[in-house]
């Protein structure tokens, strides 16, 4: 396993990219291979909660269409 202190992390409080353990663990995003990849991470957390959002919503749906519920006799 590779030492996270050798990757990239993108800071949330500051916007900036940063090498290693830099900033405390509430405060970084990662980690990352690159420094450009770190840097992209608000579009990544972006586009990651907009999935998990319609996956949610999928799940919430899941069952709902057609029927009551109860076994026809």
């Amino acid at each position: 396993m590779t030492d996270g202190n050798e990757k990239y992390w993108y800071n949330l409080k500051t916007g900036e990219v940063e090498k290693g353990f830099v900033s405390p663990s509430i405060d970084r995003a990662g980690p990352f291979d690159t420094p450009e990849e770190a840097a992209n991470a608000p579009e990544v957390i972006r586009e990651r909660s907009r999935a998990w959002a319609e996956d949610d919503a999928r799940n919430d749906d899941w069952g709902s269409s057609g029927g009551t519920g109860e076994d026809a006799e």
